[in-house]
This record gives C-alpha cells, sequence and structure tokens, in this order.
C-alpha cells in the first residue's frame, strides 16, 4: 500500500515538474536469476570449480559454504570435498568443522542415513586433510549440559 501510495506521489511530481521516465514503473520487482536452467551436474561442477579455485580467500569460502547450506538440498560429496580441500589451502581448520556441522544440519530428518553415506564418501579426504569431523572432536555432545532436576537425587 504504501509502495503504490509513494509511486503514486513520485508519479504526479514528475509530470508536475514535466519530466518524463523512460520507463513505465511497476510496482512489483522482477528477480532475474542467471542459474534458473542448471541441471545437477552443471550446478555441482560450478560449486566444484568456485572452491577449486588458487585464489579463492576466506570471505568467498564463507559465502560460497552460507549460500549453499542455505539452499533447500544437501550437498554432494564431490562439493564437500572441494570444500574440505578450499579450507585446507586457506588453512582455515575451523571453516572445514562447521561446514561438516553445516552438511549434517541439512540432513535433517534424515541424518541416521544421509550422513554416514557422505562421511564414507568422503573420509579418504578427511584423512588426507587431517580433518576430523564434529563427532570425532566430541562437539556432537553438549559440552557444559545440566542433568535435568528429575534425574537429580
Amino acid at each position: 500500500m504504501l509502495r503504490f501510495a509513494a509511486g503514486r506521489v513520485l508519479g504526479g511530481l514528475r509530470s508536475a515538474a514535466g519530466l518524463k521516465s523512460s520507463q513505465p514503473m511497476v510496482g512489483a520487482m522482477v528477480v532475474r536469476h542467471s542459474h534458473s536452467n542448471e541441471t545437477d551436474e552443471e550446478f555441482d561442477k560450478r560449486y566444484e570449480a568456485y572452491f577449486n579455485r588458487p585464489e579463492i580467500d576466506g570471505w568467498e569460502a564463507r559465502k560460497a559454504m552460507n549460500d549453499l547450506l542455505g539452499m533447500d538440498l544437501v550437498p554432494e560429496p564431490k562439493i564437500i570435498v572441494s570444500a574440505l580441500k578450499a579450507c585446507r589451502r586457506l588453512n582455515d581448520y575451523a571453516l572445514a568443522v562447521r561446514f561438516l556441522e553445516g552438511v549434517k544440519d541439512k540432513c535433517g530428518d534424515k541424518t541416521n542415513e544421509i550422513y554416514p553415506y557422505l562421511l564414507q564418501e568422503i573420509r579418504p579426504t578427511l584423512t588426507e586433510l587431517g580433518i576430523d569431523t564434529p563427532e570425532e572432536l566430541g562437539y556432537d555432545q553438549p559440552e557444559l549440559a545440566l542433568k535435568s532436576v528429575y534425574d537429580m537425587h
């Protein structure tokens, strides 16, 4: 409502000033996605190529991981391997562990089915790079969790 009213006021001011807009004003904004017709293989290759760039920096790696984990999908093992290798090139161990935590979270209700498969597929890379999983580091168990008051006697 406010956008419509502001557009009408702006249009009135333009006509009063004698200005003509080169484009008609539209109330809705058009969002264009450059990768909307992308196949799964093209998507995987695009992210692999992005993570495999030798000049990638920490901000770009975090941005790509955030974008990837923000999508409605679980990344393929080859994308995860590329991301872990990028973390190793950046010498950012914490980012690698956090990315693995995010991937586990993306498995959702199927964590018991999908996450073991992903770990099985990326295990050689984890061993090669010397990266431990969050479970191996004990991050899956809360350190300072209090016992339930109903269990205390």
